[in-house]
């Protein structure tokens, strides 16, 4: 009797589990950069072996690849490996305006140029600092997560390697993780919705940091209801 009700229950977890599975969809064919769009900086982008690559130019802000499709409470998953000379990152639930724009922030006002990606970022930090990610809200507020007192996130991440990174937002809970290690835990309600963006941090006109890429692969997101 009991082995007869514990098949089902064993059929119905492993179900359940598949079901969890299927739930992620992605964002990335790795072909093409079909439901993307450029928005800010004039940063290189193309596919090549299944990623994404972001190559930085001369003169240029901050470049964002962007999903055309917004999102607010989801699971998002990638992989990702940075030139060790690099700063770059993931952006999440951001936004840009059509026009110049002037808004209030913390109780001051600011004005965003047209088409200018703002909005939380996952952060990428190859350097000595290592705040790999870390929370930053770019171009609004400035670090809102950073690492400094969670050693184990900080050593977490792997230089010149592929890493993966997890990012889940829901409601105004956000938490992120670097190759499986808890990251940031933040709540913060100030943007309930926008595009996942990957982002080539401009390098104005350092004849060092031109050509310098970053790759994102195996991009994946679980909308939660």
């Amino acid at each position: 009797m009991k082995l007869r009700l514990l098949l089902p229950l064993a059929l119905l977890s492993l179900l359940t589990s598949a079901s969890a599975q299927d739930a992620f969809v992605p964002l990335f064919d790795g072909k093409t950069l079909t439901g993307w769009e450029q928005h800010s900086g004039s940063a290189e982008y193309r596919v090549e072996n299944g990623a994404v690559v972001g190559k930085t130019v001369p003169n240029t802000g901050n470049s964002f690849l962007c999903t055309a499709k917004k999102y607010g409470d989801f699971i998002l998953e990638l992989e990702f490996k940075v030139d060790p000379s690099m700063n770059s990152g993931i952006q999440f639930r951001s936004n840009y305006y059509t026009k110049e724009t002037e808004v209030e922030i913390a109780g001051k006002k600011k004005k965003f140029p047209a088409d200018r990606v703002h909005g939380y970022q996952f952060e990428i930090d190859p350097s000595a600092r290592a705040y790999t990610g870390g929370i930053y809200d770019e171009g609004r507020r400035g670090w809102l997560f950073d690492l400094k007192n969670n050693e184990a996130a900080r050593k977490a991440f792997k230089q010149g390697e592929w890493n993966k990174a997890r990012i889940e937002c829901k409601g105004d809970s956000i938490k992120t993780f670097i190759n499986g290690v808890p990251a940031a835990d933040l709540k913060d309600d100030m943007t309930k919705e926008g595009v996942i963006a990957l982002q080539v941090h401009g390098v104005g006109k350092k004849t060092e940091a031109i050509g310098k890429e970053v790759m994102w692969r195996n991009i994946r997101i679980q909308e939660l209801k």
